[in-house]
């Protein structure tokens, strides 16, 4: 089981940028794939980006390809989502993930950890 805290969140106009930190901890870490996903509300859970916790291989939804940049500190043990030119459609619940595989990480069943979510808002 791997424990992750996230950090960051909060009120951004639309256009702007914001930055979301995830610190990990526990068990199997090192192999872990790491990720994010958010639900807006009234919606599903849906991906947004992943990053490999060894070689540092990522994936991003399309909705953010581009805007979002996953990157990783190894020695802290933190994943980071650098979000810049936020629109309104980027309002919700940020959750930090921990996977197996690459694979499979971009849909929630793939998730084995979560962190407990934080609120984004872009107001427009």
């Amino acid at each position: 089981q791997v424990g992750l805290a996230e950090s960051g969140g909060g009120l951004v106009q639309a256009g702007g940028s914001l930055g979301l930190s995830c610190a990990a901890s526990g068990r199997t870490v090192s192999n872990a794939v790491m990720g994010w996903f958010r639900q807006a509300q009234g919606k599903e859970r849906e991906f947004v980006a992943a990053i490999s916790w060894s070689y540092g291989g990522t994936s991003y939804a399309d909705s953010v390809k581009g805007r979002f940049t996953i990157s990783r500190d190894n020695a802290k043990n933190t994943v980071y989502l650098q979000m810049n030119s936020l629109k309104p459609e980027d309002t919700a619940v940020y959750y930090c993930a921990a996977g197996l595989s690459m694979g499979t990480m971009r849909a929630t069943i793939g998730v084995k950890s979560w962190g407990k979510g934080t609120l984004v808002t872009v107001s427009s």
